[in-house]
């Protein structure tokens, strides 16, 4: 992948403009020119999971975790903080992903044979917008992202419960649209402007958009759901949308974890233990541990192995002083010894960034299989195909993680689906399916209540943020918008309940 600079002056969503700048947005070189496939790439590349979704969601479903503070404290020690949830979900995406995916919409409604573009950036766009939603609850919706055109500067929030409907609606128009008879944009970033492809990211964030209902509105979640499978959804890994990062784009978690936050982070135990627990093959893929190390600085090569057998995860509740003694427990020489992701293979600063997969729609279909709502294909066997989805996945991050098909396939003939457990057991391999994808891993585990995590106890029982044995539910407002679009805050602050990590969103119920 290029990478693709653009030079955009963002006037909108909680940024204000200086009067000063008004002679700036004359553009000589005729932006009105601008191609809408450069924008939507533009949003594309800009999605990459940057660091404080390493912080927060990847922490909070307990897969990773640090026991240190400062910048990298969040979901280690429930605590909130504005300012780091602010930079990398809210301005990231409102900024370089929405403000892009408007404007490709924008330019290519009315552009002659152009249709295609139209609607890949609809489809897009409401993508981001299921993010947001799920990581905040109300959002801008409907006057997000578009402050350059209609001048809105102080967007009004939208209720959750009125947005997904209308992504909803978004995504099942956008993809019935799309035609091969139209222009085929093959400079997309994405799939290359393939529409069959385009059709079926469509149709699996609709599952996945209608799965998010299940018990809100379960009669709503199965006509979604139905939509979506008639529609069809990728369920072979030749379909996964997923952004390619070279040296030169390198990719924000692998860069991070490859530079000074290095020794930082590590398995949580959680998730280590559900790997080695059940010989799942994907911990040798994943994890490293650096035996014997007392400091950053020894952890080498010399002393890494990823034998799962010497794997040993971080608990989870403790700091950097706290967790000597936990350290000592685990006979380990610091808490550098715990295990880590590995750095040279599958959070290399050039690793892909999977957004949906045929892993995850795979166990989607094996759920909805399951409470009935599809009649087609057998739960057990979209199950054992999102098992095998994801182990093949996991070739595309290296060759050094890729899994033998025979340790696959003894994996899977010894997970069979239990009476009683389906559905711990589906959203428990789609918790494992979407490591490293922490917007989603955090939604599905609220969403369904699996796996079975017990509680950050940090900071109880008088956290402020987090009350006793609960988990951290959404993410706060940033800064930035109560400094400037307060009383919009305050709208929807009144309607779905206090700006708090502890309050759940529409869709997320007990």
């Amino acid at each position: 992948m290029k990478k693709i600079f653009l030079v955009i002056i963002i006037c909108g969503i909680a940024v204000s403009c200086d009067k000063g700048l008004s002679d700036l947005n004359v553009n000589e070189t005729n932006p009105t020119s601008l191609d809408p496939v450069l924008l939507l790439n533009q949003a594309i590349i800009n999605t990459s999971f940057p660091v404080k979704s390493l912080v927060f969601d990847i922490g909070i479903v307990q897969q990773m975790i640090s026991p240190n503070g400062g910048v990298v404290a969040g979901s280690n020690f429930n605590q909130d903080s504005r300012d780091v949830t602010t930079q990398p979900i809210w301005a990231a995406y409102y900024q370089s992903v929405i403000k892009n995916t408007y404007d490709a919409r924008t330019r290519s409604k009315d552009l002659p044979n152009r249709s295609n573009i139209y609607n890949m950036a609809r489809i897009y766009q409401s993508y981001i917008f299921m993010i947001l939603t799920d990581e905040y609850g109300d959002i801008p919706y409907q006057e997000g992202g578009a402050g350059l055109v209609t001048g809105v500067q102080l967007p009004k929030y939208d209720r959750q419960q009125d947005i997904y409907p209308a992504i909803i609606q978004e995504l099942t128009a956008a993809a019935e649209a799309l035609s091969t008879a139209a222009v085929i944009e093959t400079g997309d970033v994405l799939f290359a402007g393939n529409v069959a492809q385009w059709k079926k990211f469509a149709y699996s964030l609709l599952l996945r958009a209608g799965m998010r209902l299940s018990k809100v509105d379960p009669a709503m979640a199965q006509k979604t759901v139905q939509v979506a499978v008639n529609g069809g959804v990728m369920t072979a890994n030749v379909d996964n949308a997923y952004i390619r990062h070279d040296a030169n784009y390198t990719q924000p978690i692998g860069s991070t974890l490859n530079g000074g936050e290095a020794a930082n982070f590590y398995l949580a135990r959680p998730f280590a233990d559900q790997l080695k627990n059940t010989a799942d093959p994907r911990l040798a893929a994943i994890a490293i541990r650096y035996v014997g190390a007392t400091s950053g600085a020894g952890q080498t090569a010399a002393v890494g192995t990823s034998d799962p057998a010497k794997q040993v995860g971080m608990p989870i509740g403790y700091d950097n002083g706290s967790i000597t003694a936990a350290v000592t427990a685990d006979g380990l020489a610091s808490f550098y010894d715990y295990s880590q992701v590995d750095r040279s293979r599958i959070l290399k600063i050039y690793s892909p960034v999977f957004l949906v997969t045929a892993a995850q729609t795979n166990l989607l279909l094996a759920e909805a299989r399951f409470r009935g709502w599809i009649t087609t294909g057998s739960t057990a066997k979209y199950f054992a195909d999102g098992i095998i989805s994801h182990m093949d996945q996991m070739a595309t991050f290296d060759v050094n993680s890729a899994i033998r098909i025979a340790d696959r396939d003894a994996y899977v003939a010894a997970t069979p689906l239990t009476a009683g457990n389906e559905l711990e057991q589906i959203n428990t391999q789609y918790w494992i399916a979407s490591f490293l994808n922490g917007p989603e891993a955090f939604a599905n585990f609220r969403r369904s209540g699996f796996p079975n995590l017990a509680p950050n106890m940090y900071g109880q029982p008088n956290n402020p943020d987090v009350p006793n044995g609960t988990f951290i539910r959404r993410l706060t407002y940033p800064t930035s918008e109560l400094s400037v679009n307060i009383e919009n805050v305050n709208q929807a602050v009144a309607r779905q309940g206090p700006d708090k990590l502890s309050t759940r969103v529409w869709w997320d119920k007990p």
